[in-house]
């Protein structure tokens, strides 16, 4: 069996670390983001998924301290969170992570969004936030269209990754929508990483079946569902090593 790539995230607005349900932002915050991705680094962790929720929501963004963190944290790290523009594809990249995930609401100029691929290839990634079978970009226009026309669309181009988030799901604590991710997976080549409800070690493992990618861990980690070392044993890191 494949391993299962694991990102534990970090979700930054006003320069802190905080915890989202569903796309709102729940009460408290952890501190420092970059104490926080060190955290993960002394657990094993190999990547960080990082987010910046204001750039996201349009209020600002967090691009010095979120540079920082890519600077000095030794992993590789997948930077997300309202990029949605050529240009901002480039800034992103600029910080220095491994790459960018371009936002939902950036399909609404899909071919922007081919063009992007093309052109930044493993650089990038696409994200598919999705409620039942439309887009819904959070932090955006909410809904869009029908995520297999795009996923169709997507393919044509050469897309080499996809994060699949059920919105209903994120930060919910209610386990990965499987059948989404599974169908996803079945109609196209790129590789999958999946988003939204992890919430056991159980789930983890169902994902790694699968056969995709990796998958984004948030709130069952902070909340203490499972440790960090025990995910990664269970996704097959340790075995990798």
């Amino acid at each position: 069996m494949t391993i299962l790539e694991l990102l534990p995230a970090i979700d930054v607005t006003g320069g802190l670390a905080v915890r989202l349900s569903s796309g709102s932002i729940d009460e408290g915050s952890w501190g420092s983001p970059l104490d926080v991705a060190r955290s993960f680094v002394e657990a094993g962790a190999r990547w960080v998924h990082l987010v910046d929720l204001d750039l996201a929501f349009g209020r600002g963004d967090n691009s010095e301290l979120l540079a920082r963190v890519i600077r000095e944290v030794p992993v590789r790290v997948e930077l997300s969170g309202g990029i949605a523009s050529r240009s901002a594809i480039e800034a992103g990249l600029d910080m220095g992570p491994e790459r960018v995930n371009i936002a939902t609401q950036a399909l609404n100029d899909i071919d922007g969004v081919c063009e992007a691929v093309g052109a930044f290839g493993e650089r990038v990634a696409v994200c598919l936030d999705v409620r039942g079978d439309r887009l819904f970009a959070r932090g955006g226009s909410g809904e869009g269209g029908n995520v297999w026309d795009a996923l169709r669309i997507l393919n044509e181009a050469g897309v080499v990754r996809l994060v699949v988030t059920d919105v209903t799901r994120d930060g919910q604590m209610n386990g990965s929508n499987r059948d989404l991710l599974a169908r996803v997976a079945q109609e196209t080549p790129a590789r999958v990483i999946a988003s939204g409800g992890v919430n056991s070690l159980a789930d983890i493992e169902a994902l790694r079946a699968l056969g995709i990618e990796g998958a984004i861990v948030g709130k069952a980690l902070y909340q203490g569902a499972f440790t960090m070392a025990d995910a990664l044993a269970v996704a097959g890191i340790e075995e990798s090593a």
